[in-house]
């Protein structure tokens, strides 16, 4: 090699890698710091003096909880908790499986956790507790929070809006029963890939069918391309499981279902897709060009910081 052009290359490289390091610590999210309000929770049982949050690091006390994200969600809200309920307390799963429900108020401004309070006092079937965060996080914060505090031996995370049917929860629970007979660390995706040519996605955007086919190109090459859907709001974890993955969860913005995927995959738990229902629900939060913009920028920092060993993987 030419002398000059060895000195140009080492020079570059030089400027470049620390250049690059400095970009990757600039972009990347600070710290999740959790504030003494937020661990507790109101319920029918508390419903003006708060109650301490048990710990996901405790021992399973019921069989599943229920996480549900809220974020100015009166108009959906509702809706959402009467079908939940409807299964969960179904003559068939009453007295067969002990459950609770989760609503994690992702620092709404709309009086959602006062809402919620008001559903879980009128409910007399089941346990609903509202943590109120006080400031907004992003979908990802509030799941890692209400998965932190969850008491299930399997914790099911879903949208508050409604848009998959809550009783596709029995075709995740079964597939879970298959994969994880003993409750050992596992996941079961609930996947809409089958409603590709369906018209519940023909009939979506132009844009929006663009950006998703390109957001599935890009998750082939960061390493999560065996799941056909990562971004369907429908999982369920095992208790171990979710011990090994939520506790080394960095992103908590609309992309931080492809870091749960990538941490299970390289913590070595088996992950299962199931076809679920889904439907658009009017109200939706994402703003489509945005939101992908950003979801590029954290799926790079992501990787980044994994490649340089910044956010380590601890088996």
């Amino acid at each position: 090699m030419d002398q000059s052009l060895l000195v140009y290359t080492t020079t570059a490289l030089l400027i470049s890698i620390p250049a690059f390091y400095l970009a990757l610590v600039l972009l990347s999210p600070s710290p999740i710091t959790t504030r003494p309000s937020e661990r507790t929770y109101r319920s029918k049982s508390f419903p003006k003096k708060p109650s301490p949050l048990p710990s996901l690091s405790d021992k399973g006390s019921i069989d599943l909880s229920v996480i549900i994200p809220a974020y100015n969600e009166t108009t959906r809200l509702p809706s959402m908790l009467e079908t939940t309920l409807a299964h969960l307390n179904s003559p068939a799963l009453r007295s067969s499986r002990t459950h609770e429900l989760l609503i994690i108020d992702d620092g709404s401004k709309d009086g959602t956790s006062s809402l919620a309070l008001e559903l879980a006092i009128q409910n007399s079937h089941s346990e609903i507790r509202v943590v109120t965060l006080e400031k907004n996080l992003g979908k990802g914060g509030a799941v890692r929070h209400g998965m932190l505090h969850a008491r299930g031996h399997r914790l099911l995370m879903v949208d508050a809006d409604g848009a998959s049917r809550f009783e596709d929860l029995e075709s995740l629970w079964k597939a879970m029963d298959e994969l994880a007979p003993k409750n050992e660390p596992a996941v079961v995706v609930g996947s809409r890939a089958h409603l590709v040519k369906t018209e519940a996605v023909v009939k979506r955007s132009l844009l929006r069918n663009i950006l998703m086919y390109g957001l599935h190109t890009i998750l082939r090459i960061v390493g999560v391309g065996h799941i056909r859907d990562t971004q369907c709001g429908f999982k369920l974890f095992t208790r171990p499981a979710a011990q090994q993955i939520f506790t080394v969860q960095h992103l908590t913005t609309w992309i931080f279902d492809v870091e749960l995927l990538l941490l299970a995959k390289q913590l070595g738990v088996p992950v299962m897709e199931v076809p679920v229902e889904w439907h658009e629900v009017a109200g939706s939060k994402l703003n489509v060009v945005k939101d992908s913009l950003q979801m590029l920028r954290d799926l790079l920092v992501l990787r980044g910081n994994q490649l340089v060993g910044r956010w380590k993987v601890t088996l």
